[in-house]
């Protein structure tokens, strides 16, 4: 059975969608662990709950050697790890060691969006202000820039009329529910990692 790592900063929809894969056996892994840099994260209690291994690693008191913690905890214990809805920019060693086993989702259709400061309810704002009618979600892999990574795969979501930030934020969000576990699946399964699925 493959190991994975989910890392997360928030409420944990998206652990949540890919627990919900384990257990309807759409995904054949396992997860070993959780590592979240918000210690008040809704998403520490989803694991706790599946008796997950859960690391609070606060951004606030780790700041720069966050990245080399989370590699020290996850180092020669999972051959995937997640970013799912992990808010700080992993740097340095970890993305030598994890190389193209690194993945993360993004609310929007990369390369539209995205890049340092982009994230979150700010995404969505700046899709209607631009007036796309079109927006999405990217799973992609993780490298030395911000949403620069190969991506794996992208889910269309059409603009309505009278969406609100929020009201687009939720289509979205249901969009990412779907992809994160078909990319993992699909890494998983195909064993293409480093360079990406091609």
């Amino acid at each position: 059975m493959h190991k994975i790592a989910v890392l997360i900063s928030g409420g944990g929809s998206n652990l949540q969608a890919i627990l919900d894969s384990i257990d309807s056996g759409y995904l054949n892994c396992s997860i070993e662990a959780v590592i979240s840099d918000n210690p008040s994260a809704y998403g520490i209690e989803r694991a706790r709950s599946k008796n997950i291994d859960v690391f609070i690693l606060n951004k606030k008191i780790y700041g720069d050697r966050l990245s080399d913690e989370i590699l020290k905890i996850l180092s020669g214990r999972v051959e995937l790890i997640v970013l799912a809805g992990f808010l700080s920019i992993l740097k340095g060693d970890i993305l030598k060691s994890f190389k193209g086993r690194i993945i993360n989702i993004h609310p929007s259709l990369i390369p539209s969006f995205c890049g340092s400061g982009m994230y979150g309810i700010k995404v969505h704002k700046s899709a209607l202000e631009y007036g796309v009618k079109i927006t999405g979600c990217t799973v992609h892999f993780v490298d030395e820039g911000v949403d620069t990574g190969k991506i794996i795969l992208q889910k269309a979501v059409p603009v309505l009329e009278d969406d609100t930030p929020e009201i687009l934020q939720k289509r979205v969000l249901e969009a990412e529910h779907r992809a994160l576990p078909e990319a993992i699946r699909l890494i998983l399964n195909s064993g293409k990692q480093r360079e990406g699925i091609k």
